[in-house]
């Protein structure tokens, strides 16, 4: 297998991090993608993302998986152990619940941000929009304070046991730093449960 990613990127992060919990992230051969080249947009790459997205992972047969949730499916399938994404429905529905919190309340709100007010993504986001960046700042510092404040009677995210939205939220909260912001070091709870996942 093969997957193509691109270092500090959060979701191609994700599926690292995903299989690196899983110990075995020696089981694919890892091809990186420079975003900030536009590499993810040459004719060459869409034949394997047709839009234009990293990660993306070719199976052995020649079959092109992209979205990094489903290619995590894909892998808690092929390596079930450890589990990562719930052993049975109650599981299964509350960590796919605090996963997708994280993705679309968190990830996507800071991303909204980062791509319409940093200077280095004005050529990737035409035109920027400094009210879609506002926006996206203040949904993702209000959804911080709301994670923070589950933890404080969590240990973990979800399921009371260490999962993918543990990674996703980590993986998260560290590519808040292109925007100079650490919301772990806001945070106490937070910042308590930011240092228990990194020592992981």
């Amino acid at each position: 297998m093969k997957l193509y990613h691109s270092p500090k990127a959060p979701n191609p992060d994700r599926v690292v991090f995903f299989l690196r919990a899983k110990g075995k992230l020696d089981a694919v051969e890892l091809e990186e993608v420079s975003i900030m080249k536009q590499e993810h947009r040459t004719k060459e790459y869409r034949e394997v993302s047709p839009f234009a997205q990293v990660p993306a992972l070719v199976l052995d047969d020649g079959t092109k998986i992209t979205e990094s949730r489903a290619i995590c499916t894909y892998f808690e399938n092929v390596f079930p152990e450890p589990n990562l994404m719930g052993t049975d429905a109650k599981e299964k529905a509350l960590i796919e619940m605090w996963d997708r919190r994280v993705e679309l309340m968190f990830m996507v709100q800071f991303a909204t941000w980062f791509r319409n007010a940093h200077e280095m993504m004005a050529p990737l986001e035409v035109p920027q929009s400094a009210e879609a960046a506002a926006k996206g700042e203040k949904n993702a510092k209000r959804m911080a304070e709301r994670f923070n404040a589950h933890l404080a009677d969590h240990e973990f995210l979800a399921a009371d046991r260490f999962s993918i939205a543990d990674i996703t939220l980590f993986i998260t909260c560290g590519f808040c730093r292109v925007m100079k912001w650490s919301p772990h070091k806001e945070h106490e709870h937070l910042g308590r449960w930011y240092e228990a996942m990194k020592a992981r």
